[in-house]
């Protein structure tokens, strides 16, 4: 795919993150950099559009801008296809790999984890579930139901997570999965929400050493604190959806992904990093 930006564009960025100085915000110790990216819908066809962004290019354009970043990892947090064929992961692979960093993926509403699982399982691309990284844990949750637009957490699934916690008290410890656990307030996307978020709940208030949750699903930025757990949803790497809309809306905002830096002591930091409007419009019109 021919890039869809100019040198200037590159050039540009490239001052705005030397400007924000991303690796010596706030703390003397060294963080962990993390870019999480999600709902990357991609096709078998490399420039079929959804939501009138042609996905692949949206991808490639966002995962130019976090390379800038220099990040230590990437989570991939679902919807990593749209039509779940192995020609779109492995798209998603050659799109991934040259970036040379280690990343981890967990499945969406739109995947298929089997298909997904032997394709997605190479250096720098693992299929770890469980791993630590800078003084974390991290623990990601398959909340698909097949076949279903919603989520849910298996038993086997909440029993592994309130296990792993058990063992590994003493690290603070991000939780991903692909669905809202928490409503965002939007009643028509709240209603394909964790469908047994109480029972993950429940078990996260159990355990102190817990600090974020970060989801994907709901093509939107969220943020919300409960019982000292931060919530964190972010933008899919294409179109996104409108907030707070009781019905189905697409919202006129480039897509995204969100950099969290997590230091040792349990602190950290995020943010929702956007597509320049210049490369979001040259998307829009690849799409129409």
């Amino acid at each position: 795919m021919p890039p869809l930006y100019s040198d200037s564009y590159y050039t540009t960025l490239d001052a705005v993150v030397n400007q924000f100085n991303f690796r010596n915000l706030m703390s003397q110790s060294t963080p962990l950099l993390i870019a999480q990216v999600t709902d990357t819908h991609l096709f078998a066809e490399a420039d079929k559009s959804l939501f009138g962004l042609p996905t692949a290019h949206s991808l490639q354009a966002i995962l130019a801008q976090v390379q800038l970043l220099q990040p230590d990892l990437l989570l991939l947090t679902g919807d990593l296809s749209q039509d779940e064929t192995a020609t779109a992961y492995e798209r998603l692979r050659d799109l991934v790999s040259p970036l040379s960093i280690p990343a981890y993926w967990l499945p969406g509403n739109h995947d298929n984890p089997e298909v997904v699982a032997k394709i997605l399982d190479s250096p720098p691309i693992s299929a770890q579930k469980s791993f630590t990284a800078g003084g974390w844990q991290f623990l990601l949750l398959n909340s698909q139901i097949p076949g279903q637009v919603g989520g849910y957490l298996s038993p086997e699934s909440l029993d592994w997570l309130d296990s792993q916690l058990t063992s590994s008290s003493d690290k603070p410890t991000l939780i991903g999965l692909h669905h809202q656990p928490l409503a965002v307030d939007s009643a028509w996307i709240d209603g394909s929400k964790v469908a047994n978020a109480e029972e993950l709940l429940g078990i996260l208030d159990n355990h102190p050493q817990v600090k974020l949750v970060i989801f994907g699903h709901i093509h939107q930025e969220f943020d919300c604190w409960r019982h000292n757990i931060r919530y964190l949803g972010t933008p899919s790497t294409g179109g996104q959806f409108k907030p707070r809309s009781p019905n189905f809306a697409l919202d006129e905002i480039a897509p995204g992904f969100r950099w969290l830096k997590l230091y040792p002591d349990g602190k950290f930091e995020t943010r929702v990093e956007r597509l320049s409007w210049e490369v979001y419009q040259k998307l829009l019109n690849c799409g129409s």
